[in-house]
């Protein structure tokens, strides 16, 4: 497992990457703007038109750097993978667990015990600071309803009444959503969330967010030899990364809705930081994607006491340490998943 949690960033149109010795140059008109050993990287994400030399691709490959292309606005285009770490028997058993309900489910069962949880210590914390004022009343319901759904989620269950499950809780969530945003400004108020495309500042961020987290959770479970586009919880389809997917859910709430709830309630992200565009979507100006990968970088250097270790790690290395978990429980040292539960 890589330590340095390093990933590079890249939103200035019309950069490229090349190589020179064991270092990742940036290069922009003509002139370097940046250098990079390459053991200090763990990915590189590319935003619109960038391009890379093939000598830096078969590099990175070589060096196990992930290497991503997304739109301008944070849609996933391709990405470059080296050869596939790890043991061929571990992939087979996550296959053949796929195939099978019983332990299926009770996978997807872990996982959204961990993610109601973290959605409901969210609240919790938003409710302390809102103790005595009139918006806590929403916060309260929801968080009850959420206590309510784990409950449900003590007992086995198949996938498809999960499911319905995740969605009644994450519409119980998103119902105290807007009461976590503080700030007066009519372009922060959340109606609900939406996306494919985003129709607001908010479920820009969102979903911006979002897809920086799937980036690391797939490189997490590649990291250990998983195949991320084999789930659990969400169903296989052409070009997803279910289990990438399934993985974030443990950490949607925990990390990625609390940093957008920070940078808008802090004013590191404001309305004229967002503009329209054709067919009502909403998109970040540049300035604003730079704010929230700088902001995304600090926060994976944060540290915490992983729940189920007990031991200290930085929050970039949960992604992997939850691969790692993961791989263990397919491989039967572990009886059961244990998932992340921020605490």
């Amino acid at each position: 497992m890589k330590k340095h949690l390093n990933t590079l960033y890249v939103t200035t149109q019309n950069a490229y990457l090349h190589k020179e010795g064991q270092s990742v140059v940036v290069r922009v008109e003509k002139e370097n703007r940046l250098r990079l050993p390459i053991h200090t990287l763990d990915g590189i994400v590319c935003f619109g038109a960038v391009s890379m030399s093939p000598f830096l691709m078969h590099h990175c490959a070589e060096n196990s750097v992930a290497v991503s292309f997304l739109s301008q606005y944070g849609k996933f285009l391709a990405r470059i993978q080296g050869p596939v770490s790890g043991n061929v028997l571990l992939r087979r058993e996550q296959y053949r667990v796929a195939d099978r309900p019983e332990e299926s489910a009770e996978i997807t069962r872990c996982i959204l015990i961990g993610k109601l949880a973290n959605a409901r210590t969210v609240l919790r914390r938003a409710l302390r600071d809102h103790a005595g004022k009139g918006d806590a009343q929403t916060m309260e319901k929801s968080e009850s309803r959420l206590s309510q759904y784990i409950q449900r989620l003590e007992k086995s269950r198949p996938v498809v009444e999960l499911r319905g499950i995740e969605g009644e809780a994450a519409a119980s969530y998103f119902a105290a959503f807007p009461k976590l945003i503080t700030v007066d400004e009519e372009a922060f108020v959340f109606s609900g969330r939406n996306r494919r495309p985003p129709l607001d500042p908010v479920n820009a961020l969102l979903s911006f967010t979002y897809t920086l987290l799937v980036h690391d959770c797939r490189s997490a479970l590649e990291g250990v030899g998983l195949d991320p586009c084999v789930g659990y919880l969400h169903t296989d389809r052409p070009g997803r990364p279910s289990l990438a997917l399934d993985l974030m859910e443990e950490f949607r709430a925990f990390l990625a809705d609390r940093l957008v709830f920070s940078l808008i309630n802090r004013r590191q992200i404001q309305p004229k930081d967002f503009n329209d565009s054709a067919g009502g979507a909403v998109t970040m100006t540049d300035d604003a994607r730079k704010t929230l990968l700088t902001t995304w970088q600090k926060r994976k250097q944060d540290e915490i006491t992983h729940p189920y270790l007990g031991e200290k790690c930085k929050v970039g290395l949960l992604p992997h340490l939850q691969a790692q978990l993961l791989a263990r429980h397919l491989r039967g040292d572990l009886e059961a998943y244990p998932p992340f539960i921020w605490k």
